[in-house]
Protein backbone atom coordinates (compact mmCIF):
# COMPACT_ATOMS: atom_id res chain seq x y z
CA UNK A 1 0.00 0.00 0.00
CA UNK A 2 1.59 3.50 -0.77
CA UNK A 3 1.87 6.45 1.71
CA UNK A 4 -1.12 7.73 -0.18
CA UNK A 5 -3.45 4.70 -0.05
CA UNK A 6 -2.57 4.63 3.51
CA UNK A 7 -3.27 8.35 4.07
CA UNK A 8 -6.93 7.87 2.35
CA UNK A 9 -7.85 4.91 4.19
CA UNK A 10 -7.16 6.72 7.40
CA UNK A 11 -9.38 9.73 6.31
CA UNK A 12 -12.14 7.46 5.36
CA UNK A 13 -11.46 5.61 8.63
CA UNK A 14 -11.62 8.60 10.87
CA UNK A 15 -14.88 10.10 8.72
CA UNK A 16 -16.82 7.05 9.72
CA UNK A 17 -16.02 6.25 13.02
CA UNK A 18 -15.08 9.56 14.96
CA UNK A 19 -17.96 9.46 17.25
CA UNK A 20 -15.87 6.62 18.98
CA UNK A 21 -13.19 9.14 18.93
CA UNK A 22 -10.65 6.71 17.74
CA UNK A 23 -6.84 7.01 19.42
CA UNK A 24 -4.00 7.74 17.35
CA UNK A 25 -2.81 3.62 18.05
CA UNK A 26 -6.23 2.79 16.92
CA UNK A 27 -6.03 4.65 13.83
CA UNK A 28 -2.85 3.57 12.72
CA UNK A 29 -3.64 0.25 13.61
CA UNK A 30 -6.44 0.68 10.94
CA UNK A 31 -3.79 0.90 8.12
CA UNK A 32 -1.07 -1.11 9.10
CA UNK A 33 1.44 1.34 10.57
CA UNK A 34 2.78 2.11 14.28
CA UNK A 35 1.70 5.23 16.13
CA UNK A 36 4.69 7.24 15.30
CA UNK A 37 4.94 6.86 11.47
CA UNK A 38 1.43 7.01 10.73
CA UNK A 39 1.19 10.49 12.66
CA UNK A 40 3.96 11.35 10.29
CA UNK A 41 2.41 10.35 7.03
CA UNK A 42 -1.19 12.09 8.11
CA UNK A 43 0.83 15.40 9.01
CA UNK A 44 2.31 15.04 5.80
CA UNK A 45 -0.75 14.00 3.24
CA UNK A 46 -3.39 16.38 5.40
CA UNK A 47 -1.63 19.22 6.87
CA UNK A 48 -2.98 18.68 10.43
CA UNK A 49 -2.79 15.87 12.99
CA UNK A 50 -5.55 13.05 13.64
CA UNK A 51 -6.16 14.36 16.65
CA UNK A 52 -7.33 17.65 14.66
CA UNK A 53 -9.00 16.33 12.08
CA UNK A 54 -11.31 14.22 14.48
CA UNK A 55 -11.60 17.84 16.91
CA UNK A 56 -12.80 19.25 13.24
CA UNK A 57 -14.99 16.62 12.44
CA UNK A 58 -16.72 16.18 15.75
CA UNK A 59 -16.80 20.10 15.81
CA UNK A 60 -18.75 20.45 12.44
CA UNK A 61 -21.15 17.48 13.77
CA UNK A 62 -21.48 19.27 16.93
CA UNK A 63 -22.53 22.22 14.82
CA UNK A 64 -24.69 20.18 12.54
CA UNK A 65 -27.12 18.79 16.05
CA UNK A 66 -27.22 22.00 17.63
CA UNK A 67 -28.32 23.81 14.30
CA UNK A 68 -31.17 21.17 14.47
CA UNK A 69 -32.24 22.56 18.01
CA UNK A 70 -30.85 19.69 20.66
CA UNK A 71 -29.61 20.74 23.61
CA UNK A 72 -26.10 20.95 24.39
CA UNK A 73 -25.90 17.66 26.35
CA UNK A 74 -27.85 16.29 23.45
CA UNK A 75 -25.19 17.02 20.83
CA UNK A 76 -22.37 15.92 23.19
CA UNK A 77 -23.97 12.86 23.68
CA UNK A 78 -24.80 12.60 19.07
CA UNK A 79 -21.15 13.21 18.47
CA UNK A 80 -19.33 10.42 20.41
CA UNK A 81 -18.86 12.50 23.53
CA UNK A 82 -19.31 11.50 27.08
CA UNK A 83 -21.02 14.61 28.11
CA UNK A 84 -21.03 18.64 27.62
CA UNK A 85 -17.77 19.16 30.14
CA UNK A 86 -16.04 17.05 27.47
CA UNK A 87 -16.73 19.49 24.97
CA UNK A 88 -15.00 22.24 26.66
CA UNK A 89 -11.78 22.07 25.70
CA UNK A 90 -10.45 24.28 28.92
CA UNK A 91 -10.33 21.76 30.86
CA UNK A 92 -12.24 24.36 33.73
CA UNK A 93 -13.43 23.72 36.74
CA UNK A 94 -16.49 25.46 37.52
CA UNK A 95 -17.79 26.06 41.60
CA UNK A 96 -20.34 28.46 41.78
CA UNK A 97 -22.07 29.75 44.94
CA UNK A 98 -25.55 31.66 45.66
CA UNK A 99 -25.12 35.08 47.13
CA UNK A 100 -26.70 33.72 50.14
CA UNK A 101 -23.78 31.07 50.50
CA UNK A 102 -21.64 33.59 50.02
CA UNK A 103 -22.92 35.21 52.76
CA UNK A 104 -22.82 31.91 54.88
CA UNK A 105 -19.26 30.91 54.53
CA UNK A 106 -17.85 33.11 51.50
CA UNK A 107 -17.22 36.26 53.03
CA UNK A 108 -13.35 37.72 53.71
CA UNK A 109 -12.23 35.90 51.45
CA UNK A 110 -8.50 37.37 50.65
CA UNK A 111 -8.51 38.13 46.43
CA UNK A 112 -5.19 38.37 44.80
CA UNK A 113 -5.40 40.70 41.49
CA UNK A 114 -3.31 41.67 38.44
CA UNK A 115 -3.35 43.44 34.99
CA UNK A 116 -1.41 41.62 32.65
CA UNK A 117 -1.22 41.69 28.81
CA UNK A 118 -3.24 39.05 26.64
CA UNK A 119 -3.81 37.83 23.25
CA UNK A 120 -7.00 40.06 23.18
CA UNK A 121 -5.82 43.34 24.95
CA UNK A 122 -5.02 43.73 28.77
CA UNK A 123 -6.99 41.89 31.26
CA UNK A 124 -7.78 42.19 34.56
CA UNK A 125 -7.80 38.73 36.80
CA UNK A 126 -8.54 37.81 40.35
CA UNK A 127 -7.58 35.13 42.29
CA UNK A 128 -8.70 33.10 45.38
CA UNK A 129 -7.74 30.27 47.02
CA UNK A 130 -10.52 28.23 45.18
CA UNK A 131 -9.47 29.43 41.89
CA UNK A 132 -10.06 32.40 39.27
CA UNK A 133 -12.90 34.61 40.09
CA UNK A 134 -13.00 37.47 37.90
CA UNK A 135 -11.20 37.91 34.24
CA UNK A 136 -12.35 40.83 32.15
CA UNK A 137 -10.49 42.65 29.05
CA UNK A 138 -9.93 45.85 28.11
CA UNK A 139 -7.31 48.48 26.34
CA UNK A 140 -5.59 49.43 29.35
CA UNK A 141 -6.06 49.46 33.42
CA UNK A 142 -9.58 49.93 33.84
CA UNK A 143 -10.29 51.39 37.70
CA UNK A 144 -14.28 50.61 36.62
CA UNK A 145 -13.33 47.00 35.82
CA UNK A 146 -11.35 46.69 39.46
CA UNK A 147 -14.66 48.60 40.92
CA UNK A 148 -16.93 45.76 38.89
CA UNK A 149 -14.52 43.01 40.61
CA UNK A 150 -14.66 44.44 44.28
CA UNK A 151 -18.62 44.93 44.02
CA UNK A 152 -19.12 40.81 43.12
CA UNK A 153 -16.63 40.05 46.14
CA UNK A 154 -17.93 42.98 48.18
CA UNK A 155 -16.67 41.75 51.47
CA UNK A 156 -13.36 40.04 50.68
CA UNK A 157 -9.88 41.93 51.37
CA UNK A 158 -8.24 42.95 47.67
CA UNK A 159 -4.33 43.12 47.40
CA UNK A 160 -2.21 43.34 44.61
CA UNK A 161 -0.07 40.81 43.17
CA UNK A 162 1.11 40.55 39.75
CA UNK A 163 3.66 37.60 40.36
CA UNK A 164 0.79 35.39 41.63
CA UNK A 165 -2.01 36.52 38.86
CA UNK A 166 0.50 36.28 36.19
CA UNK A 167 1.40 32.57 36.87
CA UNK A 168 -2.33 32.10 35.96
CA UNK A 169 -2.46 34.25 33.14
CA UNK A 170 0.54 32.36 31.73
CA UNK A 171 -1.74 29.17 32.57
CA UNK A 172 -4.41 30.80 31.20
CA UNK A 173 -2.57 32.06 27.63
CA UNK A 174 0.19 29.65 27.06
CA UNK A 175 2.17 31.14 23.88
CA UNK A 176 2.22 30.24 20.59
CA UNK A 177 -1.69 30.54 19.96
CA UNK A 178 -1.96 27.87 22.36
CA UNK A 179 -5.00 26.86 24.74
CA UNK A 180 -4.81 26.35 28.18
CA UNK A 181 -3.73 22.27 28.95
CA UNK A 182 -4.16 22.75 32.54
CA UNK A 183 -7.11 22.01 34.66
CA UNK A 184 -8.27 25.92 35.64
CA UNK A 185 -10.52 26.42 38.96
CA UNK A 186 -13.12 28.79 38.88
CA UNK A 187 -14.85 30.71 41.68
CA UNK A 188 -18.19 32.39 40.91
CA UNK A 189 -20.91 34.18 42.72
CA UNK A 190 -24.19 34.54 41.30
CA UNK A 191 -28.41 33.45 41.19
CA UNK A 192 -29.26 30.06 40.51
CA UNK A 193 -30.32 30.68 37.62
CA UNK A 194 -27.00 32.49 36.57
CA UNK A 195 -25.05 29.51 37.58
CA UNK A 196 -27.20 27.21 35.86
CA UNK A 197 -26.82 29.49 32.59
CA UNK A 198 -22.39 29.56 33.21
CA UNK A 199 -22.30 26.01 33.60
CA UNK A 200 -24.62 25.42 30.18
CA UNK A 201 -21.86 27.77 28.78
CA UNK A 202 -19.45 25.33 29.68
CA UNK A 203 -20.89 22.81 27.30
CA UNK A 204 -20.54 24.34 23.70
CA UNK A 205 -17.87 22.91 21.49
CA UNK A 206 -14.39 24.92 21.08
CA UNK A 207 -14.57 26.85 18.05
CA UNK A 208 -18.21 26.30 18.21
CA UNK A 209 -20.93 28.83 18.34
CA UNK A 210 -25.15 28.53 19.58
CA UNK A 211 -27.95 31.14 20.10
CA UNK A 212 -29.09 32.69 23.13
CA UNK A 213 -32.45 30.55 22.28
CA UNK A 214 -30.23 27.10 22.13
CA UNK A 215 -28.58 28.22 25.53
CA UNK A 216 -32.09 28.99 27.26
CA UNK A 217 -33.48 25.45 26.11
CA UNK A 218 -30.50 23.79 27.79
CA UNK A 219 -30.91 25.33 31.30
CA UNK A 220 -34.60 24.15 30.35
CA UNK A 221 -36.02 27.52 30.06
CA UNK A 222 -36.78 27.73 26.55
CA UNK A 223 -38.96 31.10 26.81
CA UNK A 224 -36.41 32.94 28.73
CA UNK A 225 -33.76 33.95 26.06
CA UNK A 226 -34.25 37.32 26.95
CA UNK A 227 -33.13 36.57 30.73
CA UNK A 228 -30.33 33.58 29.66
CA UNK A 229 -28.75 36.97 27.34
CA UNK A 230 -28.47 39.06 30.54
CA UNK A 231 -26.89 36.30 32.90
CA UNK A 232 -24.59 36.01 29.74
CA UNK A 233 -23.55 39.41 29.82
CA UNK A 234 -23.28 39.10 33.65
CA UNK A 235 -20.47 36.35 33.73
CA UNK A 236 -17.52 37.71 35.58
CA UNK A 237 -14.70 35.24 34.47
CA UNK A 238 -14.83 35.75 30.56
CA UNK A 239 -13.30 33.51 27.86
CA UNK A 240 -12.87 30.43 30.58
CA UNK A 241 -16.42 30.98 30.57
CA UNK A 242 -17.01 30.90 26.88
CA UNK A 243 -19.89 33.70 27.00
CA UNK A 244 -18.39 34.99 23.55
CA UNK A 245 -19.75 31.75 21.96
CA UNK A 246 -23.10 33.04 21.68
CA UNK A 247 -24.25 34.83 19.35
CA UNK A 248 -27.54 35.53 18.20
CA UNK A 249 -30.10 33.68 15.96
CA UNK A 250 -29.80 35.17 12.83
CA UNK A 251 -25.78 34.06 13.26
CA UNK A 252 -24.84 37.46 13.46
CA UNK A 253 -21.92 37.84 16.78
CA UNK A 254 -24.15 40.29 18.63
CA UNK A 255 -22.83 42.46 21.58
CA UNK A 256 -20.20 41.62 23.71
CA UNK A 257 -19.78 42.63 27.60
CA UNK A 258 -16.14 42.87 26.48
CA UNK A 259 -16.48 44.47 23.29
CA UNK A 260 -17.79 42.85 19.97
CA UNK A 261 -14.10 43.42 18.05
CA UNK A 262 -12.68 41.19 20.98
CA UNK A 263 -15.65 38.35 20.77
CA UNK A 264 -14.97 38.28 17.09
CA UNK A 265 -11.06 37.45 17.72
CA UNK A 266 -11.85 34.96 20.54
CA UNK A 267 -13.90 32.77 17.89
CA UNK A 268 -11.59 33.06 15.21
CA UNK A 269 -8.32 32.23 17.11
CA UNK A 270 -10.71 29.04 18.34
CA UNK A 271 -11.20 27.98 14.82
CA UNK A 272 -7.43 28.52 13.79
CA UNK A 273 -6.76 26.87 16.87
CA UNK A 274 -8.67 23.78 15.95
CA UNK A 275 -6.90 23.98 12.54
CA UNK A 276 -3.76 24.00 13.97
CA UNK A 277 -2.30 27.66 13.19
CA UNK A 278 -0.70 29.81 15.07
CA UNK A 279 -1.70 32.97 12.99
CA UNK A 280 -2.28 36.39 14.88
CA UNK A 281 -6.08 36.56 16.18
CA UNK A 282 -5.64 40.61 15.45
CA UNK A 283 -4.18 40.00 11.75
Amino acid sequence: MSDYERAARALTYLETHFEDQPSLAQTAAAVGLSPYHFQRLFRRWVGISPKRFVQNLTLNNAQRELRKGRSLLDTALAVGLSGPGRLHDLFVTLQGMTPAQYQNYGRQMDISYGVHPTPFGICLIGITERGICWLSFGESKSDADTAQMEQTWGESTFRRSQVLTGGYVKKIFPGAGALPNDPLPVLVQGSEFQLRVWRALLGIPLGATASYGDLAKTVKAPHASRAVGTAVGRNPVSFLIPCHRVIRANGETGQYRWGSPRKKAMLRWEKLHLLGTSENPSS
